[in-house]
């Protein structure tokens, strides 16, 4: 799906210059040699839409300056939402959206949020800096996710908020009759009800949401669950490997809790020195992709936890928090970072892993949506930039709602210093018209690939790649990296697709007739 900030001739001019770097990269080396054999069964249950879902929490630029400029702005809005990352967000297609937090959620009163926005309370952002004036609250995020078209996933404050409180501000979303606080929500303007999906009871209980214990934490769950009615309740699960904790929550809250959550972030370094979001070594490239094939090993060792205990799969995993957090650079609001073709590369390979563990997996929420983390959209004054993980997000749309097939992938791997990686990651989907779809991610750096397939006919797609590993889009260069169209043609032996080095290629394969 193109964007209409690229015009025609740009498209045109853009589509040339990536062809050529396509194919200069291809015959720059021997290709490595690949093998995909895909298989017409089924992997697993449909890719649910959720897991390409978003994250959006009140921290740095990410609400404020990036989505929200307000009714008053110069900046071209619809009721204070910002019209081309408005625009860009429908393009790219957001399922599900989890607010407020994140931390911020840890220590948020629902209702500093409501009512008239000039006489809203001021409060410190104890997590992230500064303070928050409550000019976005439940009613203008409400309105975000209609222009935008996405599910609410709530982040309610189990942290240092009552039951009650908890229970009313559902109430106060969602009731269509005349109690007092449906009452109060038509007092300030929405007379309809929403539509609340979603409802996170807690947030990373085991650290800013409580410091708790996991036994305390299930039994708090399991109150604060009691009072919550026709929703999904997400417990807070894990973000520091604790197997146990799960096993605590399964066991202790398993009839209160619908789904259960993993937090995963990618870097190169650890949390005292994470690592340059550009500007980095091959080195560093490899250690950030280590990093990002680890949500693998989580998910399967959550899942066996889980299936101990529910071995029919009724609670879902959501992984709600995942993507790739940097060092924020001197003089930079709060968890702003700079995105690039690695970024990208990360995007795909975990949207591969979530493919495999369908059976779990039903959302994802990358942090963040805009201008925090791994974000979509980087905004600078009234202009905007879409980053290679929203040309990646863009490129596997596809697969929203497609059947996994089983593939068996032969590909050598490669060494960069102490670091081996796969060279080439994939995943396999049949979409609803009976095609096949190929996601193959060409992890290194230095040579093409060339994947063989079983398959027969033509691949239609796009590729993204760049010249450089830290290659990343600015205001003043918007299209450093953007997909340029690819497309491959069976031979004898069939089906065969060329990789540049460091790239990501989606493509469809129709069904044989």
């Amino acid at each position: 799906m193109s964007h209409p900030c690229l015009d025609a001739g740009k498209k045109l001019a853009l589509a040339a210059v990536m062809a050529m770097t396509i194919s200069s990269a291809v015959n720059a080396a021997d290709p490595v040699q690949a093998r995909l054999t895909v298989d017409a069964e089924p992997a697993g249950p449909r890719i649910e839409p959720g897991v390409y879902g978003h994250f959006v929490e009140h921290a740095g630029r990410g609400v404020y300056e990036g989505l929200w400029v307000g009714p008053e702005s110069s900046i071209p809005n619809t009721r204070g939402w910002r019209n081309d990352v408005v625009g860009a967000l429908r393009q790219v297609g957001v399922p599900v959206m989890r607010w407020p937090g994140g931390c911020f959620a840890d220590d948020y009163d629902w209702r500093d949020g409501i009512g008239e926005p000039a006489k809203r309370p001021v409060r410190p952002n104890r997590w992230w800096g500064g303070v928050e004036d409550n000019r976005v609250g439940t009613h203008e995020f409400m309105d975000l996710a209609e222009q935008i078209g996405s599910e609410v996933y709530i982040a309610a404050n189990m942290g240092s908020m009552p039951p009650r409180a908890m229970s009313h501000w559902l109430e106060y979303m969602t009731e269509g009759g005349k109690t007092t606080l449906a009452e109060e929500r038509r007092r300030n303007g929405r007379d309809k009800p929403w539509k609340v999906k979603y409802v996170g009871v807690g947030n990373e209980s085991w650290g800013c949401g409580g410091n708790m214990r996991g036994e305390y934490q299930a039994d708090l769950h399991n109150q604060y669950a009691t009072f919550l009615r026709d929703v999904v309740r997400v417990a807070s699960g894990d973000g520091q490997g604790n197997d146990p904790l799960i096993d605590v929550l399964m066991e202790r809250s398993g009839p209160h809790l619908d789904a259960l959550t993993l937090h995963y972030y990618t870097m190169p370094g650890d949390w005292s020195k994470k690592g340059d979001a550009t500007g980095f070594d091959a080195q560093q490239w490899a250690k950030t992709l280590k990093s990002a094939l680890g949500i693998e090993g989580r998910i399967a060792a959550v899942s066996r936890v889980m299936d101990k205990r529910d071995d029919k799969k009724r609670v879902a995993l959501y992984v709600d928090e995942w993507g790739t957090w940097y060092d924020t650079p001197a003089g930079a609001s709060a968890l702003w970072q700079q995105n690039s073709l690695r970024d990208a590369m990360v995007a795909a390979l975990s949207f591969n892993v979530f493919h495999r563990h369908t059976a779990r997996v039903k959302m994802a929420n990358i942090a963040q949506m805009v201008n925090v983390l791994q974000a979509l959209v980087l905004t600078e004054g009234p202009r905007m930039v879409l980053t290679p993980t929203y040309h990646a997000f863009d490129l596997y749309q596809p697969f929203k709602g497609a059947t996994p097939l089983k593939a068996t992938l032969q590909a050598p791997p490669f060494r960069t210093g102490d670091v081996e990686l796969p060279s080439v990651e994939a995943s396999v989907a049949r979409a609803a018209d009976g095609s096949t779809l190929l996601a193959l991610v060409n992890l290194d750096p230095q040579r093409p690939a060339r994947v063989a397939t079983n398959l027969k006919g033509t691949a239609q797609g796009r590729v993204l790649t760049a010249a450089a590993i830290d290659a990343h889009n600015t205001v003043a260069r918007p299209q450093a990296v953007v997909p340029a169209p690819y497309s491959a043609r069976a031979g004898a032996q069939g089906l065969a697709l060329d990789l540049p080095p460091k790239s990501i290629v989606v493509v469809s394969v129709p069904a044989a007739r």
